[in-house]
């Protein structure tokens, strides 16, 4: 469902021309590299979406808040698009994306695996996510430390219902991107250590990399960047009506 709302402002379009020509020079850096560009959608109004949707042949989406992503849904022109939940995901929001993502990015505690499995055995299916990684060890941010993930996955392997298929990572913010290499290759080591392991089946996913510094990880092994800002521009405070 794709119906506008009555009080939704027509984007500009000098947005919509920057947004094509913002994922056309993604699309160009990523070409041949087997990555997936999952644009960053918080924010964004879902005309802004649709737009980079059928015109600019955006196919994966994603989410930060359960709120805001339901509130967006049914408006978002989703054939053939796939839609992930990329942010901070309490236990009782788990069954608002069941049945609706493909892919839930922040895994990072036992208490969420296993209401993503009880919730998936509920609905009769297996949610696939990542295991998020504090690779800085920043106290504000979720994530497993380093050193426990491969304990956690262990322990999430036990849960009917889940499946992981990778890691997502975060890095501490930096203002030059070049510091960002040691946390992109201790989680680089980190996850070729876990798929030699066997921990992510066919078709493992390192989602690694942002608007700042997406180049970077790709260089570092990341199979799915999530770009927003280096999209859609700078994010507003508030979504307009719906």
């Amino acid at each position: 469902m794709t119906e506008k709302s009555s009080t939704e402002k027509a984007p500009a379009e000098e947005t919509l021309l920057s947004v094509k020509k913002n994922l056309t020079e993604i699309f160009s850096a990523v070409a041949g590299k087997n990555v997936t560009v999952m644009a960053a959608t918080k924010t964004v109004p879902p005309a802004v979406i649709n737009y980079a949707i059928t015109e600019c042949g955006l196919r994966n989406i994603g989410e930060n808040r359960v709120q805001e992503l339901n509130e967006k849904y049914d408006r978002l022109a989703l054939d053939g698009v796939k839609v992930h939940f990329i942010g901070t995901l309490q236990p009782n929001k788990v069954k608002y994306l069941i049945g609706r993502v493909c892919l839930i990015h922040s895994l990072d505690s036992l208490k969420l695996a296993e209401e993503i499995s009880r919730r998936s055995r509920s609905a009769g299916t297996v949610t696939d996510v990542l295991c998020e990684v504090n690779i800085g060890e920043e106290a504000a941010k979720g994530g497993v430390n380093e050193s426990e993930t491969e304990a956690f996955l262990r322990r999430v392997a036990d849960f009917e219902g889940i499946r992981v298929r990778g890691l997502m990572v975060i890095g501490p913010h930096c203002e030059n991107t070049e510091d960002y290499r040691p946390f992109f290759e201790r989680t680089r080591d980190l996850y070729d250590s876990l798929k030699r392991k066997g921990f992510f089946g066919e078709a493992p996913i390192l989602s690694m990399g942002m608007s700042d510094n997406y180049r970077l990880a790709v260089e570092y092994g990341a199979t799915l960047i999530r770009p927003g800002s280096a999209i859609f521009g700078a994010r507003k405070a508030v979504l307009p009506p719906s």
